[in-house]
């Protein structure tokens, strides 16, 4: 019985379904995080009778056929870019993007990495560095002697020094932009890669057009909703247990045909 194979393809779906949701619920608090929805596609379908086929020696059409489909598999996991909620930290170090853009960092491998978690710090070399210790592009060093840093919404950094000058500039936070953001691979550790589908990376200032501004002193959250995500683990949830009675009732059919005398 197709119901039997039918069935099972649900069960699969709805689990990588949980799956996903589970993975948003984990990450709510995590920086910057884009949560993802999984998407689904229905499998090929069996022809028991063809749409469009004469059904007579006078011409008439069948109207409408007979195709049964045979179940369901996974179409994408989709990524959801839209903005984040934004936090006060009153961390100096803190920046986030309002707006458009990825932070930009420098992998020790010789590759870039693309961000939306702001939580910076120094490095030893004063350096503005990611949490794992990878320079945030294009590389901005802070004096050693400055007493604290000052970042405008352009992304510039400037350095308090401690003679009473003016602040000195020190560099600017770059911002990179893709035509499909969704398509970048993400690695983990907040870190994202770019892909053919993400397209080639625009670099860009904070401020200019098409680009978000930057927030010295805030954080980007995730812009995963709790309430929206159990309601989806519940709606799964029930998917998955009507697929698997589908199955109970299915094996009870076939129990029933093989105990015909």
């Amino acid at each position: 019985m197709r119901a039997l194979n039918t069935a099972a393809t649900g069960m699969q779906a709805q689990q990588l379904n949980v799956e996903v949701i589970a993975n948003n619920i984990a990450n709510m608090n995590t920086t910057g995080f884009k949560r993802q929805r999984a998407e689904f596609q229905d499998l090929l379908y069996q022809n028991v009778e063809r749409m469009g086929v004469t059904s007579s020696d006078a011409g008439t059409i069948v109207p409408t056929g007979v195709q049964v489909g045979v179940g369901v598999k996974a179409g994408s996991v989709y990524r959801v870019t839209e903005q984040g909620g934004i936090t006060q930290t009153t961390n100096p170090y803190d920046v986030a993007i309002q707006g458009e853009g990825y932070y930009i960092v420098q992998m020790p491998d010789g590759r870039d990495a693309y961000t939306r978690a702001g939580n910076f710090s120094l490095s030893a070399d004063g350096q503005i560095v990611t949490e794992d210790g990878f320079i945030v592009s294009p590389g901005i060093s802070v004096p050693q002697e400055a007493l604290g840093v000052s970042i405008n919404r352009e992304g510039v950094v400037q350095a308090i020094m401690p003679d009473g000058s003016d602040p000195q500039d020190v560099g600017a936070l770059e911002l990179a932009r893709f035509v499909n953001a969704a398509g970048l691979e993400a690695i983990g550790d907040n870190l994202f890669l770019e892909t053919a589908a993400s397209g080639t990376a625009n670099r860009g200032q904070p401020g200019s057009v098409g680009y978000g501004t930057i927030q010295q002193g805030f954080l980007e959250t995730s812009n995963v909703n709790a309430v929206t995500e159990i309601s989806a683990l519940i709606t799964a949830q029930r998917a998955y247990e009507m697929n698997s009675k589908v199955i109970t009732t299915t094996d009870e059919m076939l129990r029933a045909a093989t105990n015909l005398r």
